[in-house]
């Protein structure tokens, strides 16, 4: 089961604290990617902000996650035309707590591996 977990947030184009228990009884989906400003992640964040509005219409919250700040999310969001189109939280584990608890967090590194995790809305892990 998924605890609550309180997470820092760049959201509707501000800092924000989320908590997950806000999101009880909603599927939660957790996309984790490395780092802002590369090459590849945002393509994949664009796909997603592309279906956002699908994903609420299945009762279903997108936190994308990486271990940038805040401010670097609102830097990457204010600057790319791409990521611009993110509506969804964009979640700042500085420390890496939220990786590591899903087991995509490189030590050595600081960041995250990609990975995708689907919560159901009684707080289950049901798909990885």
């Amino acid at each position: 089961m998924l605890p609550d977990l309180e997470m820092k947030a760049y959201y509707k184009d501000s800092e924000t604290t989320l908590k997950t228990s806000d999101y009880n009884g909603k599927w939660k989906i957790f996309f984790f990617y490395p780092a802002d400003f590369t090459f590849v992640c945002p393509t994949e964040l664009g796909e997603l902000a592309g279906m956002y509005p699908n994903f609420q219409k299945e009762n279903a919250e997108i936190f994308s996650v990486s271990t940038d700040t805040v401010f670097v999310h609102k830097a990457w969001h204010d600057q790319s035309e791409t990521i611009k189109k993110i509506e969804f939280p964009m979640v700042a584990d500085t420390t890496g707590s939220l990786s590591q608890l899903f087991g995509t967090y490189i030590p050595s590194e600081g960041l995250s591996l990609r990975g995708s995790f689907i919560v159901n809305p009684d707080g289950k892990l049901v798909a990885i």
